[in-house]
């Protein structure tokens, strides 16, 4: 069994094709008019097809799932963002507890979506700020070897 996708049900399909477009960079792999497939293993589905297939109604702004990414450019992504005035904000570009810096937003449907910087980008910046392996495994609270493999 391999996952392929994952798919989220959207009220317009090629608005929400021009958001990840936009604000993620995804682009379109196929498009068949009721779903399309994103790269990154992203699917959009229409409300009216997903609808005619399960029977099931759609609950927008449920909060109970997110979209994750990282990204290697976190600082250019973050003043990207906070300059596009379509996008509503869930929490601004903020560090987290265990040092990694994130920012939350909703998709125009109200799917959640996290941007981080990458775990790697986390780890060099506590090894340039003279933390050592040990240490920054501490202030993340993840093992040795689990920074050690950040950093490769």
């Amino acid at each position: 069994m391999k996952l392929k996708n994952t798919m989220l049900v959207v009220r317009d399909l090629k608005r929400s094709e021009a958001f990840y477009k936009e604000v993620l960079g995804l682009r379109t792999l196929v498009d068949l008019e009721v779903n399309a497939v994103l790269s990154g293993g992203l699917a959009l589905q229409t409300e009216e097809s997903w609808k005619q297939f399960t029977g099931l109604d759609i609950t927008y702004e449920a909060n109970a799932a997110e979209l994750y990414f990282e990204e290697v450019e976190f600082d250019a992504f973050a003043a990207k963002l906070a300059a596009l005035t379509s996008v509503r904000i869930i929490n601004p570009a903020e560090e987290q507890s265990w040092g990694q810096r994130i920012v939350r937003f909703w998709d125009p449907d109200g799917h959640v979506i996290e941007v981080g910087e990458t775990l790697k980008a986390v780890c060099q910046r506590f090894l340039d700020q003279g933390m050592t392996i040990e240490a920054i495994a501490q202030r993340m609270d993840v093992p040795v070897k689990a920074v050690n493999a950040y950093l490769r």
